[in-house]
């Protein structure tokens, strides 16, 4: 797996590169906007050019964009499903200017109106998004939920509903998140269970449309269906819980970027994730032991999307907007 993280741009998108590899990222996700705003400032034709650059210079190194986290790509609401697909058009446009491998995004909640016919206006919005983009090359990359709330599309049944209605696999794929896995009720801790998981895979979305990971442990227990991420080792899943996902050679080239929690030392705590997972690849793998008891986390009242906003996020060390300027 080529391992490495989210990285913020607000030091500009050429030094989100140095800083990654600076940390030993082979793969680096960003965002290419602030994830709290509909529209953002455009990335000029210079920037995204000493970007791809910058990108290319790298022997190895995958990259992502993550989407903003306001879209709803299967809302029941007229204005906020135009609203959506509108930035959802416009966040495609800066991953194909910049060269990206996947836009990874959160595929919507249904809010109401069912996860049948939410599954339905999210295959809809992917429809006229590729009808937009006819000649595009970055793959859209469906990411797992945690199943909190209405949100959609927390099982590989559903992520194969929408890629079967769509019938793009030239141009779509899915993004397995740990966390969302894990709270959604998916237990990859042991040979057994990840076996089991393979196995779903390729029952339902296929191995060849898994396109990345995000390598997040678990604050929460199995089966919460609360998105709340920790470091590596010091969660639920616990250090030898990635242990077959990370060793697995059928994710080789696949990307797994971390999403993890900073703290007031920067990326030095992800090159200390980082560091905990390359430990899994050589020697014997470490006995997974019984996890840590999981903290009380009130759930909150808000919508998942208010409730998201509220956090501060893994691209942003030193807290305040991920995304200031992209320069």
């Amino acid at each position: 797996m080529l391992l490495g993280a989210h990285i913020g741009t607000s030091d500009g998108l050429v030094e989100a590169v140095r800083q990654g590899r600076a940390i030993g990222c082979e793969s680096i996700q960003i965002f290419s906007k602030s994830p709290q705003m509909w529209a953002g400032p455009p990335v000029s034709p210079e920037a995204a050019a000493a970007f791809r650059e910058a990108v290319s210079a790298e022997p190895r190194l995958a990259t992502a964009v993550h989407h903003g986290y306001l879209i709803n790509l299967g809302s029941p609401k007229a204005f906020m499903l135009r609203r959506s697909r509108t930035a959802f058009r416009d966040e495609v446009a800066r991953a194909e200017l910049l060269g990206v491998d996947g836009l990874i995004f959160h595929p919507g909640a249904h809010l109401g109106s069912g996860p049948e016919a939410g599954l339905r206006v999210i295959a809809e919005s992917l429809r006229k998004t590729l009808e937009a983009y006819p000649e595009g090359k970055v793959r859209l990359l469906l990411e797992n939920a945690a199943g909190q709330g209405t949100a959609l599309c927390s099982s590989l049944e559903e992520l194969q509903t929408v890629l079967a209605e769509v019938d793009r696999p030239d141009r779509l794929g899915v993004t397995l998140d740990t966390c969302h896995l894990f709270a959604s009720g998916v237990d990859i801790r042991t040979e057994e269970g990840y076996g089991s998981f393979c196995d779903r895979i390729d029952r339902t979305v296929g191995r060849s449309m898994v396109r990345a990971f995000h390598l997040n442990d678990a604050k929460a227990e199995l089966g919460s269906h609360l998105d709340r991420h920790e470091n590596i080792g010091k969660g639920q899943i616990g250090l030898a819980g990635f242990v077959s996902l990370v060793r697995d050679p059928r994710w080789a080239a696949i990307p797994g970027y971390l999403e993890t929690p900073l703290d007031d030392r920067g990326y030095a705590r992800y090159a200390e994730d980082l560091a905990a997972l390359r430990s899994l690849l050589t020697g014997d793998p470490p006995v997974l032991s019984a996890p840590p008891v999981a903290p009380p986390v009130e759930k909150s009242t808000a919508s998942p999307r208010v409730a998201r906003s509220a956090r501060s996020r893994p691209g942003n060390a030193r807290g305040g907007p991920a995304v200031r300027t992209l320069k």
